[in-house]
């Protein structure tokens, strides 16, 4: 016996036991309506699943058109003072010492100087360049690979970081 038919053999098998368990006059009645219930409560949470996905997709795709278009606008009218204080936001989920850090900003561009552990350095960087109304950043942080070295950055603690959009 070849495959296909070892395979149509069993299928039929399989299809007169179900109909025989379906239909069985004792049970029968009973059985049908616990797979008709089975089957009703697939397809409730399957519904709820979909709409669940898709409210989820939408609304993802709404962050990220928002974040699109606040990218392409220009922010020319923003203050110094609401750029700052986006930075020093930014500083408190970065840096073990937000507060060794000083951040000043005057039209557009933002000059960050203090003391900054050297691995650090980097993730502050590319945070600050990402705050809105930030157009270039200016580096005159002075880096230390040990904390023990400068005052100001003993104790602290390590921050998070950035926590991205999509988890």
């Amino acid at each position: 016996m070849d495959w296909k038919n070892a395979t149509t053999a069993i299928g039929a098998l399989a299809a007169g036991a179900t109909t025989m368990f379906l239909l069985d006059p004792a049970q029968g009645r009973r059985r049908r309506a616990i797979v008709r219930d089975k089957m009703v409560r697939a397809g409730r949470v399957t519904s709820d699943a979909t709409g669940v996905v898709a409210r989820d997709v939408a609304n993802r795709a709404q962050g990220a058109l928002a974040a699109t278009r606040s990218r392409l606008r220009r922010e020319d009218s923003t203050s110094p003072e609401k750029i700052e204080a986006r930075a020093r936001a930014v500083l408190g989920r970065v840096v073990s010492h937000p507060r060794a850090i000083s951040v000043d900003s005057s039209n557009g561009s933002l000059v960050v100087s203090g003391y900054i552990l050297e691995r650090e350095v980097e993730p502050l960087l590319r945070a600050l360049e990402g705050v809105p109304g930030v157009r270039e950043v200016e580096n005159r942080l002075e880096v230390g690979e040990n904390p023990a070295e400068m005052p100001s950055l003993q104790g602290g603690r390590p921050r998070p970081g950035l926590v991205p959009d999509i988890l």
